[in-house]
């Protein structure tokens, strides 16, 4: 699980976070239901039923963002691609696929799942909203779920990344062009010119008056542009990267320390020194794992000529490695998909190097002045 989220367990085996990002959005859509949108529509409420229904309301639309991640991931795990988790964060959610599909149909079907999902919810929604009508708080709630899994699934299926409809698109030209590198830039450029409309169309809400509604389709738009921003340069990079091993962007200096080394020591000797962020453990001549500065904040200085590398290192066993022969790209996607800075390059269980995003970077200069 990502290390800005806050795990909530398991839900059909699959991990289940929160970003801290979620509650900002929480807080903001209970804040807009329960002062603006719920008085408006039910003027003779007491204001604390406005605050707890309009909690519950949030609570459930957030319900509704993880079914339509879960049908993404469960229609991905009928295709055979692991699933490492779903997030629900400021945007709604995502589902971190442990790999690309195979082929634009798996592709196509695990994209227009969730969309599918809402508009199905909505559905079910507003079949509910007259059996409900004589209670207004479970009306109210019903009616809200309806409009905004509606609203959520025709925003989702727009054809441009990063959303759904991008992706949707892309298997689509992909199945036509059997090129799936084209079909990414087409759903990316798409991605783009529907996010200068919403800029656009925000920007002119703000100058005719609605200032908030103004800013919030802006802002989407300013969020689309950046997602479909980053695709391409993604893209770009994958192709830059392509057919390059882990062996040549690796850095063979890196420092061993035995495990009974105190952290006090390697301050003294190799953090503060040589601005050392990683090490590899040795028990005796046999590698068990690695440490890295980030479970140091969380151990007192004064604990520090006590507390051992043994101690607070990611034993070999739970230790994402890499090998000489590893694709770059896919060295680059490893690091992304946990969260970390490095990988240790392992062959007959002996580290012969270390690869972080500093090596990558620094490598690709190397490619773009010799020309690749």
């Amino acid at each position: 699980m990502n290390r800005q989220s806050i795990s909530l367990g398991n839900i059909m085996g699959i991990p289940l976070g929160i970003d801290y990002s979620w509650f900002l959005i929480f807080g903001l859509l209970t804040w807009t239901l329960a002062s603006g949108y719920f008085p408006s529509e039910f003027k003779t409420w007491p204001v604390a039923q406005y605050w707890v229904v309009a909690a519950v309301t949030a609570l459930m639309f957030f319900g509704s963002v993880l079914l339509h991640e879960l049908a993404h991931s469960l229609v991905a795990r009928r295709y055979h691609i692991p699933v490492n988790s779903i997030r629900l964060l400021i945007f709604g959610g995502v589902s971190e696929l442990n790999e690309e599909p195979a082929s634009a149909m798996a592709s196509f079907q695990i994209a227009v799942s969730g969309p599918l999902t809402n508009l199905v919810l909505a559905g079910i929604f507003g079949l509910l909203t007259p059996v409900v009508s004589s209670y207004e708080p479970l009306l109210a709630l019903v009616k809200y779920l309806a409009s905004i899994n509606l609203l959520l699934g025709l925003f989702n299926l727009i054809p441009g990344f990063p959303l759904d409809g991008g992706s949707v698109l892309m298997a689509i030209v992909w199945g036509i062009t059997h090129n799936k590198r084209r079909a990414i830039l087409i759903a990316a450029a798409s991605g783009s010119f529907f996010s200068y409309i919403f800029i656009f169309f925000g920007t002119f809400q703000i100058l005719s008056g609605n200032l908030m509604n103004g800013l919030w389709i802006a802002f989407i738009g300013w969020f689309l542009m950046n997602a479909s921003g980053g695709q391409v340069r993604r893209e770009r990079l994958k192709e830059l990267l392509a057919g390059h091993k882990a062996s040549e962007a690796m850095n063979r200096s890196f420092t061993m320390i035995q495990a009974d080394t105190s952290i006090q020591t390697l301050e003294d000797e190799h953090i503060f020194g040589n601005y050392r962020r990683s090490f590899i453990v040795k028990q005796g001549d046999a590698v068990i794992g690695m440490m890295t500065m980030h479970p140091l904040r969380d151990i007192p200085k004064e604990k520090w000529p006590t507390t051992t590398a043994g101690e607070v290192m990611v034993p070999l066993s739970s230790l994402k490695q890499i090998n000489l022969n590893t694709d770059l790209w896919e060295a680059m996607e490893e690091m992304d998909r946990d969260g970390v800075n490095q990988l240790p390059v392992m062959e007959d269980g002996q580290v012969q190097g270390m690869v972080t995003r500093e090596d990558v970077i620094s490598y690709l200069r190397t490619l773009s002045q010799k020309g690749k």
